[in-house]
């Protein structure tokens, strides 16, 4: 095969119809536009959302605030949960089966909340930098 021969497969590529070309080829006088009216006329749009003058309903409804998609991706672990988990290491499967998380939530971020009374091992959970500094000082670790 050489760049040079290739072709398209037959009947893939097909002819723009041409209007406004007179009688002969069934697409003059009006060239597909019907009789009259707005869009029949050259250089006619209207607006996206337009209701023939009436107010559009984007704008008769009211605005309303901003829901984040990824609101539920990211659960929030307080330190002071950790306690009651009793697996090691700790991750996301095992939040989740603790029922600390909720199911739907992608990843996990441990937060400085509460105290934590023993050692634990984060394994593909997050933290932030006081819950890290307090888990490595009761004797954990957290890894990426």
């Amino acid at each position: 095969m050489r760049l040079n021969t290739i072709k398209p497969a037959p009947g893939a590529k097909t002819a723009p119809k041409r209007v406004g070309r007179g009688i002969g080829s069934g697409l003059g006088k009006t060239s597909t536009r019907g009789h009259k009216g707005q869009k029949s006329r050259a250089g006619s749009t209207k607006k996206v959302g337009f209701e023939g003058g009436q107010m559009p309903l984007q704008r008769r409804l009211p605005k309303r605030g901003f829901v984040s998609p990824m609101r539920d991706d990211v659960a929030q672990v307080r330190l002071h949960e950790l306690n009651k988990i009793d697996a090691d290491p700790i991750d996301l499967a095992t939040l989740k089966s603790a029922n600390v998380v909720p199911r739907k939530a992608k990843r996990a971020k441990v937060i400085l909340s509460g105290k934590l009374e023993k050692a634990v091992n984060l394994k593909g959970v997050t933290a932030t930098k006081g819950a890290a500094g307090e888990i490595q000082k009761a004797g954990g670790k957290v890894e990426a």
